[in-house]
């Protein structure tokens, strides 16, 4: 990589600068604010959601999360012994969503033409008493597909905990995505209440069953899926296009959920599908459930990506 380049737009979007990177017939814009993922396309054809430039992001479009993804009940967890309260950001719900760098902006380290590093601090404060740096590396493979590494690092003098994830929405093209055939090879899902904070697990069966591939017109899902099937350290989720071509999610060992959102109030689309690669689900703050916890001084880092068999 080289130091700072013209890859780097000036401040005119809603969401900051803007960092092209391209590789063969490979595209992707990455966004100063929350270190996001606006667009991805491959030989033209676009295989994220996207949106305009005097508007942030819809629905988390394409943005990191750290140091938690989802949601944390009533923005209330308990550090040796003493309540910790998080700001309530999603109020519908009383929870406290999506973790505290949405709404900044990182800094560029690094750019080069099919690659771009940025990094933002999450410092102390009230309900996260802890100073950690989250690095977000975008860069395209050989193959034209888009490979994301997300690194959290902890500068602090204690344990501090974290779970990684991100928002991505796959398209493909310009299909109807209702029209795309989703697949995810999962055994459990997390069974959530109505504010959407996991209280049990169960089979992936009957109705919640995408192992061999449900039509997303006629799914509503707002679901965490675990025991994913890895294949060569990689699980993948894949929307299937009725003519074969395929676009997919791809995350690494240490992403051990997939969150699936089927919505229909994404502007100027009648349904789209948020994939989204986690490394603990929604609430491990309070539930403990696969919370990482990094040491003085320590890095923890994952990766997923995009791939399309176009």
């Amino acid at each position: 990589m080289s130091a700072l380049s013209p890859a780097a737009t000036r401040r005119s979007a809603a969401t900051g600068r803007q960092f092209r990177i391209e590789r063969g017939g490979s595209s992707a814009v990455v966004t100063e604010l929350a270190a996001g993922l606006r667009s991805f396309e491959m030989g033209g054809v676009l295989l994220t959601e996207t949106y305009d430039d005097g508007a942030i992001s819809p629905g988390a479009a394409g943005i990191t999360l750290a140091p938690w993804a989802n949601r944390i009940e009533d923005g209330r967890w308990t550090l040796g012994g003493k309540v910790q309260q998080l700001d309530i950001t999603e109020p519908s719900r009383g929870n406290a969503s999506h973790g505290l760098l949405r709404n900044t902006g990182y800094t560029a380290l690094e750019t080069g033409a099919d690659r771009v590093s940025l990094e933002a601090a999450v410092f102390p404060q009230h309900g996260y008493p802890f100073l950690v740096r989250h690095r977000v590396d975008y860069r395209i493979d050989d193959d034209g597909g888009l490979r994301v590494r997300q690194t959290l690092a902890n500068d602090s003098s204690g344990s501090a905990p974290f779970v990684l994830g991100a928002h991505p929405y796959l398209r493909l093209g310009d299909v109807d995505s209702g029209e795309l055939t989703l697949t995810v090879q999962a055994r459990t899902r997390l069974v959530s209440d109505e504010r959407l904070i996991p209280r049990s697990s169960a089979a992936a069966s009957g109705e919640w069953d995408l192992s061999a591939g449900r039509t997303v017109a006629e799914l509503d899902l707002d679901a965490a899926y675990t025991d994913l099937a890895f294949a060569d350290g990689t699980a993948r989720a894949t929307l299937t296009a009725p003519d074969g071509r395929s676009v997919w999610l791809w995350q690494d060992e240490k992403c051990r959920y997939t969150h699936v959102f089927v919505t229909r109030t994404f502007p100027g689309r009648d349904v789209v599908v948020a994939l989204e690669p986690q490394t603990g689900p929604a609430n491990a703050f309070n539930s403990g459930q696969d919370l990482g916890w990094l040491e003085p001084g320590e890095e923890f880092s994952m990766e997923w990506g995009i791939g399309a068999s176009l």
